[in-house]
């Protein structure tokens, strides 16, 4: 088991909004989709794009460089679901959103 380290408050990310964050010396894409909170690595694998300043339409984040799609509840990519980018277990208690790395 990783360390829980707070990465949020509830408050700061809206639904389909998303934020960057440092956490145990990774930098991570933290995702509120309808209310629910999921952490990524924040590079994109196709030319290491940050994903947390990408466009999230629902559970979908396209990168800002060259739109490769990603889901953000898995890590998947929408085209070819075998590549994935790290994707961090979430905890929420109360209004902070930890994550474990």
């Amino acid at each position: 088991m990783g360390t829980l380290t707070k990465v949020a408050e509830t408050a700061d990310l809206k639904p389909g909004e998303c934020k960057v964050v440092e956490a145990a010396g990774k930098t991570l894409a933290v995702f509120n989709v309808e209310g629910a909170y999921y952490v990524l690595d924040n590079t994109c694998l196709h030319r290491g794009g940050p994903l947390g300043e990408g466009e999230l339409e629902g559970p979908i984040v396209t990168c800002p460089w060259h739109g490769w799609r990603w889901d953000v509840t898995t890590g998947a990519n929408t085209n070819n679901p075998a590549v994935r980018v790290a994707c961090f277990p979430v905890k929420v208690e109360g209004t902070s959103v930890f994550v474990e790395v």
